[in-house]
């Protein structure tokens, strides 16, 4: 690891640390080590460019800043290259804990993506809005179900009655079963 890459300037010169970073970086991919470097960039300059111009051989180049949002300053990370793989293009905030880097999930508002606390209180009032339309939910199958029951009710009390007139019909139709207006009208 070296940390910054900017000091080496020191040791020499802009030249000279260049040239001994690159044959670094190539010692190291040739063992298939994983070399760490820093750099630490001033406010206005570009991203994409260190003091000792190394850019175009490293591999993977990631960006890490602090984002100033709701009076909190709060880091976050980003790959701005890596070479022949694919990676994500998205700005992740980053906790460091006892246990390591925590990379938390990405919270895009509508103001753009939230971090620290305004991040915190967006999921809380997401999860509250789920919370609250999966009892909305719930309200609204035990509507349905109590209509479905009620329906189910009716139609019972439905086929009853058709059964009661079917069984007066079928009664009225055997013989020597006269109704009591065809009794009147006979002489």
């Amino acid at each position: 690891m070296i940390d910054p890459v900017g000091s080496l300037i020191q040791a020499g010169n802009l030249r000279d640390a260049h040239t001994m970073l690159i044959r670094l970086i190539d010692f190291l991919k040739q063992r298939e080590v994983t070399g760490f470097l820093t750099n630490l960039t001033s406010g206005g300059e570009s991203i994409e460019k260190t003091d000792v111009e190394i850019s175009s051989i490293v591999d993977t180049w990631l960006f890490v800043r602090a984002i100033e949002l709701g009076g909190e300053r709060n880091r976050a990370l980003y790959v701005l290259k890596s070479r022949g793989m694919a990676h994500s293009n998205q700005l992740r905030e980053f906790l460091l804990t006892p246990h390591g880097i925590d990379l938390l999930d990405v919270y895009v508002g509508p103001e753009g993506v939230l971090t620290g606390r305004l991040a915190s209180r967006r999921r809380r009032g997401r999860r509250q809005t789920l919370c609250f339309g999966q009892q909305e939910s719930e309200r609204r199958e035990r509507e349905r179900m109590r209509k479905r029951e009620a329906l189910e009710a009716r139609i019972t009390a439905l086929r009853k009655e058709f059964e009661l007139e079917e069984r007066e019909a079928e009664t009225s139709r055997r013989p020597g079963n006269f109704s009591r207006k065809a009794d009147r009208r006979k002489p």
